[in-house]
């Protein structure tokens, strides 16, 4: 029984180092959130068996729970290099599947026909304005046009505080595009992780609650600015000789057990 017993652990270790591992190699990915393995117990046992006197079986892993802190912000300069100061998610859809999914990470760029996207393709979502209303009861791409009505050429785009989108043209004149959408979630932890720093809903996040930048609970955006990734490195160091220490007195207990069970077997001969 040892030696499940001690598998178990080192299995346990194993994925433990795979989670630092991630954790560490993503500490420069913007909008990244790292993750802390959790264990629990194994005991088996019945109705007639004495709780005094049982015996637990090993371990196993509870939960990979994700840690959606906010990273630490750095400044860039571009203006659609964007950072949320507290609550909330982007929201963006890929063209391709027409996939909604949410992201931390907010460097956004203007492609060639005027749509707002990050580095894998996807549009950022704004709320439509209607006579200097948002209306947060749907949402759409966020659509630069390259040229106005008067066909002047897009000079640039920026987002205020409010998550106002804004294209200037070189004529003089602005134009809205509308209002940045946030997302939020009741379980967070729940989401599911699509990488690119993205998550999709799932049952255990519970869907999403939409609103504006500054409104409520959500934070407000910060133009010009970038979410670092949330990772520690001397905490994840740690962790990982934790870790390593982990694994080894596992392998340690096998070690015993094996050397035990030669010495019944070399007594028997």
């Amino acid at each position: 029984m040892s030696y499940y017993t001690s598998l178990t652990g080192l299995k346990n270790a194993q994925t433990e180092l795979n989670v630092i591992s991630h954790n560490i190699a993503n500490a420069e990915t913007n909008g990244f959130k790292k993750s802390d393995t959790q264990f629990a117990d194994i005991v088996s046992s019945s109705v007639v068996t004495d709780p005094a006197l049982t015996v637990g079986i090993g371990s196993r892993v509870a939960e990979i729970k994700q840690n959606f802190s906010v990273g630490a912000l750095e400044q860039t300069g571009n203006s659609l290099d964007l950072a949320i100061g507290g609550e909330g998610f982007f929201t963006i859809v890929s063209p391709n599947s027409g996939q909604t999914e949410f992201t931390r990470n907010g460097s956004f760029s203007v492609d060639g026909s005027g749509y707002i996207k990050n580095a894998e393709g996807s549009r950022l979502q704004v709320f439509p304005m209607t006579n200097g209303v948002v209306d947060a009861s749907s949402h759409q791409d966020a659509l630069a046009a390259p040229t106005n009505a008067a066909g002047s050429t897009l000079a640039s785009v920026t987002v205020d505080q409010e998550g106002q989108v804004v294209a200037s043209y070189d004529d003089g004149t602005n134009t809205t595009v509308g209002v940045v959408a946030l997302a939020n979630f009741v379980a967070p932890n729940g989401l599911k992780q699509t990488g690119d720093s993205s998550w999709k809903v799932t049952g255990k996040s519970g869907a999403a609650s939409y609103g504006a930048p500054g409104s409520g609970a959500f934070g407000a955006i910060n133009s010009g600015t970038l979410e670092r990734s949330n990772v520690d490195i001397a905490e994840e160091l740690v962790d990982l000789i934790s870790a390593q220490r982990y694994f080894q007195a596992n392998a340690k207990a096998i070690d015993t057990a094996t050397q035990i069970s030669q010495t019944v077997i070399n007594l028997r001969n």
